[in-house]
């Protein structure tokens, strides 16, 4: 089958790849329809990753289920079904709950890293866990928007639900690729008064400014920009969605008293400065997470089919799984105002 394979940084290429198997008696086959290229997944593209060539990238997909093991009970041959962006161990009592970031076994695993799953930007991809990693599509969602439910609008729902907001807040959204889209609507439907979006990007401002935000481009004078917006106080809550040290510290120097400020994008750097005396004298809290997708589920299937979420809107560029190397090169260039990128097999 054809996958998408990291030979080297900004190397991806277009191979053929062994055919997948269930990998245990609880997993299945997925044939993909829908992939996407998530911002994570340039870390990778650009030499950041945690392995060593030769592996398939991709951790955001839909598609059909053609074969299940002789223990999956809830799914079946033909389903319809989004694939969470990872697995865990399935039995354990966070992993029931839909917490498989806090997995009792410690073998939570992002398929496409390199490090033992197998990437989903591919024809087919293998789920071990398969009752606790998939989700079946329901009636009236298309595959576009099941694919925003694999990844990225739960992490920016969940970056949005750890900041503590409270109808009124005022937010600030640091970085507004699609996770960062995706936590200004978030932010709104918790209640938030004010959202102020954070970007280099202005057609990346003008989409957030679409839902309500208040679009601040970023520069040297972001941080006083927004304590004057704010009358000096500062955001209520500070949402990151980059993972850059400089977008970490703006989403910091944005926040005031009392803040949480919840960090969500992947950090580039294995140690982030904190400014430790800051927080505690300002009684602020800061939080840094992985979003566990299968937990938001069940709230943000209902928000999106009743239509107070639009997770398709942050889509700009379709292409074929073929055209991978081309994509992953005109998302990382950020070429003709590409966001989000979707493949199909």
């Amino acid at each position: 089958m054809k996958a998408l394979v990291y030979h080297a940084p900004f190397d991806i290429r277009c191979e053929d790849v062994a055919n997948p198997d269930p990998l245990a008696i609880d997993g299945a086959v997925v044939r993909i329809t829908h992939s996407g290229i998530c911002g994570s997944d340039l870390h990778i593209y650009e030499g950041h990753g945690w392995a060593g060539p030769g592996f398939t990238t991709g951790h955001e997909a839909v598609g059909e289920v053609v074969e299940v093991g002789s223990a999956v009970r809830r799914f079946k041959s033909g389903d319809r079904v989004m694939i969470s962006g990872a697995a865990a161990c399935a039995t354990c009592l966070p992993c029931a709950r839909g917490r498989i970031d806090l997995c009792d076994s410690g073998e939570a695993s992002v398929f496409g890293i390199g490090l033992g799953l197998a990437g989903s930007q591919a024809e087919a991809v293998g789920v071990p866990g398969a009752d606790n990693t998939l989700a079946r599509i329901p009636d009236g969602m298309t595959d576009e928007q099941a694919l925003m439910l694999t990844d990225n609008l739960p992490t920016g729902w969940f970056g949005a639900t750890r900041a503590d907001i409270v109808p009124g807040s005022t937010v600030a959204v640091v970085g507004l690729g699609p996770v960062g889209q995706h936590a200004v609507e978030s932010a709104l439907v918790l209640g938030a008064s004010r959202v102020l979006a954070l970007d280099l990007v202005p057609a990346r401002l003008a989409a957030a400014a679409a839902v309500g935000a208040e679009p601040v481009a970023v520069d040297d004078a972001t941080a006083a920009r927004v304590r004057e917006m704010t009358g000096g106080r500062g955001v209520d809550a500070s949402i990151e969605a980059v993972g850059r040290d400089d977008s970490i510290k703006l989403a910091m120097d944005v926040a005031g008293r009392g803040a949480t400020i919840s960090i969500v994008g992947v950090p580039q750097s294995p140690v982030v400065g904190v400014p430790s005396m800051a927080l505690q004298g300002q009684n602020q809290t800061l939080r840094m997470s992985l979003c566990p997708v299968q937990s938001t589920w069940s709230t943000l299937i209902p928000l999106v089919l009743t239509e107070r979420l639009h997770p398709e809107r942050v889509i700009t560029t379709r292409l074929a799984l073929t055209d991978g190397a081309d994509a992953y090169s005109r998302f990382h260039a950020r070429q003709d105002g590409v966001m989000k990128v979707v493949l199909r097999a």
